[in-house]
């Protein structure tokens, strides 16, 4: 199972389709959960992020791989990262992604993670990038499982 914690929400309609119509992609494969918290706003960023660490503390499981999403994370090629998740699941039944709010992710997050990931240097919109972890989510399915998609 794949399980996919954000910060805030999507209000986007076109994010919401892009969202969906990876969910239903992924759902040949794995089952996937996404689970949004709420985003804390404009408060000052320390009490922020603790905030949103207590809430998303409260999705992870103890036998949770645990991936953060941060920009200074390790960086894989769409083959790396599909074996990567497929190495994962030889010894985990559960890979959670954790992604962000607007300050990022607190420390005692960062402190649970198995693996600190990024997709780039570059910073996204939170909400665009639910849609491009999905995309590549379900490219390392394609790709693990031998099946053709576009490069």
């Amino acid at each position: 199972m794949i399980k996919v914690i954000t910060v805030g929400s999507i209000k986007e309609k076109y994010l919401k389709d892009g969202m969906e119509e990876y969910k239903k992609r992924i759902s040949k494969y794995t089952n996937l959960e996404i689970i949004e918290v709420k985003d804390e706003g404009l408060v000052e960023e320390k009490k922020a992020l603790e905030m949103e660490a207590l809430k998303i503390e409260k999705h992870l499981g103890e036998k949770d791989y645990i991936i953060t999403m941060e920009i200074d994370g390790k960086e894989y090629t769409s083959p790396e990262f599909a074996e990567k998740i497929r190495t994962i699941f030889i010894e985990n039944s559960n890979i959670t992604f954790i992604i962000g709010g607007s300050y990022g992710l607190s420390d005692s997050i960062k402190n649970k993670a198995n693996l600190h990931l990024s997709f780039s240097k570059l910073t996204f919109p939170h909400q665009l990038f639910r849609v491009i972890l999905l995309e590549q989510i379900y490219r390392a399915y394609k790709i693990n499982n031998n099946e053709s998609y576009h490069k």
